[in-house]
């Protein structure tokens, strides 16, 4: 072989070596509120997580989690909570971690999972779960695969609420994978399509659903408190009907109230029946903190509980019938008479709480009127006043309710539980059971004593509720239709 062949043949495989293309780079979402929210020096960051996971307090639960919340605020604030959760973490088999997180500078329609490789922090780069990541985004038009709310849109406008959970789950988790999910909007209709996603998708006891939320904001201390006390009592109900409600109505107050509702959805048809809550604070409970300006904070794991423990009946002593009978009568009367709102003084625990309720007027034995809030939106007595008022005023059904007719009226108070979805139609119980139907934007509620005034089964009972609703008879049986039953504590003058 001649050199001069051997030069040649040399300098090809030289060009032939700068013309290959260089391997792909990954794509590494970067820290956006590292040395803002969290500390940017590992060491740092890592004792500081430490600190706070060694002084978590809450019982560790036995059972296998299926699902978290954890807030997502600076650590300085949140982290006392946060620690709660991540410490439930330790020492368990979890593989892969969904976090749904809400977005606070882009708003798009749906759900966003990052397209990228990884998540990086102070602590090292998580890698993200790309088959899964596909898989989820094609179950559903409302999911995507992008980078929505994941890349800052501007200098100092980085969405945090992804990011600031993972430190925690670095420093108690060995290795595992992310699938990062973004909330655009909070819609229903956008929780329902990512819960059920994800629960047809999660095939194993190693994945962890974890929504990412802090509660209200910039409330006084007391306020916050009364305000992030309806949320945390909806979630442990597992009422996430009328948190979602709620919530989007701006009566309520949770900044990744959308990311709740959607894990609730999916820990539910993954088979959890517990929500417990292993703290709540705000951000007044840290030393010499501003209690005039606060947020709110709480920790909650989801489970399948050994020793589930039914859903409790709620009642009224004596005393406390007679005194909602009385407004709601008094209330009428005032509105009728004199065109005033009645203001009742009440002192009873029981009726100071918020509940749903509906007043219930008829005349010689035929319907009057009948209205009701169907959400603990305000304090009972206060709902009672103003349901009664609206059903002897607002009913289209009927005019208004004349003076001369006061005295002929009689009252029924039905006093709401809870809504819990149906998951098996044989479990409604009728006689016991209200039920509410949603689909395609319509809502239709029938109150439990119904079905046995008319003798209807539960199929006829189904399908009046669809009636009730604007919706064909069988809508009830459509996969994009949701059930809810409740109980009602029902009395009458």
């Amino acid at each position: 072989m001649s050199k001069v062949f051997l030069f040649y043949l040399s300098l090809i495989f030289i060009l032939n070596s700068g013309c290959t293309k260089p391997s792909h780079a990954q794509k590494i979402r970067q820290p956006a509120v590292a040395g803002a929210f969290y500390p940017a020096d590992s060491s740092a960051l890592r004792k500081m997580a430490q600190g706070f996971l060694s002084r978590a307090k809450a019982p560790r639960v036995s059972e296998p989690l299926i699902a978290a919340v954890s807030p997502h605020a600076g650590y300085i604030y949140s982290g006392p909570v946060a620690a709660e959760t991540y410490a439930q973490l330790r020492g368990r088999a979890i593989k892969r971690v969904v976090i749904i997180a809400p977005s606070h500078y882009d708003y798009f329609q749906g759900a966003c999972i990052y397209n990228g490789d990884a998540y990086a922090t102070p602590l090292g780069t998580v890698a993200i779960d790309k088959k899964f990541a596909r898989n989820l985004a094609a179950r559903n038009a409302r999911i995507f695969l992008g980078a929505r709310g994941h890349i800052p849109i501007s200098p100092n406008r980085g969405e945090h609420s992804i990011e600031v959970e993972l430190p925690f789950l670095q420093t108690v988790l060995k290795r595992f994978t992310l699938v990062p999910v973004i909330m655009g909007e909070q819609s229903y209709q956008t929780c329902r399509a990512l819960g059920k996603a994800l629960a047809r998708l999660i095939t194993d006891r190693q994945t962890l659903i974890l929504a990412s939320s802090d509660l209200s904001h910039y409330h006084t201390y007391r306020q916050a408190v009364s305000l992030d006390g309806k949320v945390l009592n909806a979630i442990r109900e597992w009422d996430y009907y009328n948190l979602s409600r709620n919530l989007q109505g701006r009566i309520w107050e949770a900044c990744g109230g959308g990311p709740i509702v959607a894990t609730m959805i999916a820990a539910e048809a993954l088979g959890a029946d517990t929500a417990k809550l292993l703290l709540y604070a705000n951000s007044g409970d840290r030393p010499n903190g501003d209690r005039s300006r606060v947020v709110g904070y709480s920790a909650f794991v989801f489970f399948k509980s050994k020793h589930a423990a039914p859903q409790k009946s709620f009642r009224l002593n004596k005393n406390d019938r007679r005194t909602l009978l009385k407004i709601a009568r008094k209330a009428v009367e005032e509105k009728v008479r004199n065109g005033q709102t009645f203001l009742p003084q009440v002192t009873s625990p029981a009726l100071l709480q918020a509940r749903g309720a509906f007043v219930t007027l008829t005349e010689d034995g035929r319907l009057r009127g009948c209205i009701g809030y169907t959400a603990p939106i305000k304090a009972l007595y206060l709902t009672v006043r103003d349901v009664a008022i609206d059903a002897a005023t607002e009913d289209p059904r009927f005019k208004g309710v004349k003076a001369n007719e006061l005295s002929h009226l009689n009252y029924e108070i039905s006093v709401l539980s809870p809504f819990r979805h149906v998951r098996k139609i044989s479990r409604i119980e009728v006689g016991k059971d209200g039920l509410l139907i949603k689909k395609d934007g319509y809502t239709g509620l029938l109150l439990p004593q119904v079905p046995q005034e008319f003798g209807w089964d539960r199929k006829t009972f189904l399908e009046q509720t669809c009636r009730k609703a604007g919706l064909p008879e069988n809508a009830w049986q459509k996969p994009d239709a949701d059930i809810f039953k409740f109980t009602a504590f029902v009395f009458s003058k």
